[in-house]
């Protein structure tokens, strides 16, 4: 197989085709210190793209709760499993094979296929923190040994799709504009390849349509400027949309670029798989160590510990206030004088926020309108 760069695991690997980057490469990160698991953005989602018939169980973007949450079922610790252990040094290249190279010769990438019923249970372990909590379970001491925090997931429209590689049709194609990966869903014939070969599992058979559908990165809004529906509507405005640039050539400026390449607290998740995902998280800050850098690789401890320091750098700050203030998508940020403003393509400013939002005392007694107004406006 061809040679490709994966700067996310620190080497070249193994993949079908030839390596061929976007000319520019669609890109989310959310903040899971941040995410509450509403299922605003899921809603969205659903609503806008798959309340059709065959879609019923079809959740584009969907919030599982870790450890013991997921859509389908078990589908991360079921490909970890067959790719058996990964040895992988901070600040080195991964030493482990990516699903591309563990494959059976007459495989384009390690998988598994999930039967209908993994399909059926989304909300599976939602909220569980440790196993079953009996009745009555309560917490003593702070810090504590239970902890989950919630994964909002949608398609990461792959630098290197494994959905890509596998398809027998060519069905699926990546666009160069944008980055964002498309099913072409007059040539497919619903073989279900792309549902066995994508890891994260976020490419769907349709029983109905008997074609395979995906998450389309909301394309027609990000064509005019608009990020997508989950991040629109995100509630605790966790998400920020736009587009990243490889290491080599990423921009302080980039809001994608600063958090991911700059500052370094936002990371791929299961970038030991390889197919150099587009959508990055800021570590929770209080989950294990060790289960973080599983998810998100061996820099997992430095992103949590710069992710606290934050305090100390108003730049960040100003960023991360920037995350949900506008539906459009931001090109480039600057933060200045206690102000954080975003800029279109054109470099035309979009938003403006304080970094540092005022704070209002109000007296428990009101002595001009002799009136006691505690929690009133």
């Amino acid at each position: 197989m061809p040679k490709v760069k994966n700067w996310q695991i620190g080497r070249e690997m193994e993949y079908p085709y030839e390596g061929q980057r976007p000319k520019r490469q669609w890109a989310i990160v959310f903040d899971l210190n941040k995410c509450i698991a509403c299922q605003t953005c899921t809603l969205a989602c659903k609503t806008t793209w798959t309340s059709g018939q065959g879609q019923e169980y079809m959740f584009w973007n969907n919030v599982e709760t870790k450890p013991y949450g997921g859509y389908p079922l078990g589908w991360d610790v079921r490909i970890l499993e067959k790719l058996g252990r990964q040895d992988w040094e901070k600040n080195a290249p991964l030493e482990g094979k990516t699903v591309f190279e563990a494959a059976a010769p007459t495989e384009r990438a390690l998988h598994f296929f999930p039967k209908d019923e993994d399909w059926m249970y989304p909300n599976n372990g939602e909220d569980d923190c440790a196993g079953r909590v009996e009745g009555g379970c309560h917490i003593k001491d702070l810090p504590h040994d239970r902890w989950f925090f919630y994964l909002p997931r949608t398609c990461a429209h792959c630098t290197y799709p494994a959905c890509l590689a596998a398809c027998p049709r060519k069905a699926i194609y990546k666009r160069a504009e944008d980055g964002i990966v498309l099913i072409d869903q007059s040539r497919c014939k619903g073989y279900g390849e792309c549902v066995r070969a994508c890891p994260y599992k976020k490419s769907m058979y349709n029983p109905a349509t008997r074609v395979s559908e995906k998450c389309v990165g909301c394309y027609p809004a990000v064509e005019q400027g608009l990020q997508p529906m989950c991040v629109q509507n995100c509630i605790g405005k966790i998400r920020i949309m736009g587009f990243i640039s490889p290491p080599w050539t990423a921009r302080a400026d980039n809001p994608v670029d600063y958090l991911v390449h700059k500052k370094g607290i936002a990371l791929p998740y299961y970038p030991q798989l390889g197919l150099e995902p587009n959508i990055y998280y800021i570590p929770p800050v209080h989950a294990p160590r060790e289960y973080l850098a599983q998810m998100f690789g061996p820099q997992a401890d430095d992103a949590v510990k710069r992710y606290l320091e934050l305090r100390q750098d108003p730049i960040a700050q100003g960023l991360l206030v920037l995350m949900g203030s506008t539906d459009c998508i931001l090109h480039s940020f600057k933060v200045a004088d206690g102000l954080a403003s975003g800029y279109d393509e054109k470099g035309g400013e979009i938003v403006q926020v304080p970094v540092v939002e005022p704070l209002h005392a109000r007296a428990a007694y009101d002595e001009k309108l002799a009136t006691v107004r505690t929690n009133t406006p």
